[in-house]
């Protein structure tokens, strides 16, 4: 039977990979691989805003349990890893280092405020740009692979073409596997564009309320050492 003819089989999707030439096949081959990447990306994302998330409600179920913002900072340990507890055992810092240096004058008490200001925004931007990372790349195969899927089809159209020229046929029967690998290539662009563009999306949404989420704790924090302040303790 000849290997080149055309039967139902030939539309497998493997078969279409084999049989296309080496630029399709190279193709296909990053559209596939950049869908592995966008969804590996996707994955970690997804656990990673839940813990964020899950680990943010439960500090501010203990904040709002009546405990001292001490006790709440002692209890975080040494080295947390979620930001709320860094940013305010950064800010009790620099309440422990001006109360032992002295507040006498509201200059002094005002210097504070700008210190502690500063210290939970350094925190905010830092945070903010570590759980954005990998959304570039998100950004990139949302927007690339389409276009580079519109090349694997052009090119399978010339392949198509190239057939009709050489065998003197227009038969369907000779443009139909060429063609039917330019589309391959096309829908592969679109199964990893699709995904990394909505993906993108949505963790840039979480982001921004999780960076929002940030910004009403620092706001919250920077009033409660302002309360302190006023009431001289």
């Amino acid at each position: 039977m000849d290997p080149t003819a055309v039967t139902p089989e030939s539309f497998n999707f493997f078969v279409l990979f084999m049989r296309a030439d080496w630029v399709v096949k190279a193709v296909m081959l990053g559209l596939g691989g950049a869908s592995l990447w966008s969804w590996t990306v996707i994955l970690d994302k997804s656990f990673r805003f839940a813990g964020l998330n899950k680990q943010a409600n439960a500090f501010e179920d203990s904040i709002a349990s009546g405990k001292s913002l001490e006790e709440v900072a002692a209890a975080a340990g040494e080295r947390p890893r979620h930001a709320l507890p860094r940013m305010l055992q950064g800010a009790l810092k620099e309440w422990r280092d001006a109360r032992n240096k002295g507040l006498a004058t509201d200059t002094q008490a005002a210097f504070l405020i700008q210190r502690i200001d500063r210290v939970l925004d350094a925190a905010i931007a830092r945070e903010s740009a570590r759980i954005e990372e990998g959304l570039g790349s998100l950004a990139i195969v949302a927007t690339a692979s389409p276009f580079i899927g519109l090349f694997g089809t052009v090119w399978g159209i010339m392949n198509a073409f190239q057939s009709i020229a050489i065998q003197k046929n227009t038969s369907l029967a000779v443009v139909a596997p060429s063609i039917a690998q330019a589309l391959f290539a096309t829908a592969i662009g679109l199964v990893a564009a699709i995904p990394a563009y909505i993906a993108f999306n949505a963790f840039s949404t979480a982001a921004g309320k999780f960076s929002g989420r940030l910004e009403g704790f620092a706001d919250d924090l920077s009033t409660a050492i302002q309360r302190r302040l006023a009431e001289k303790v």
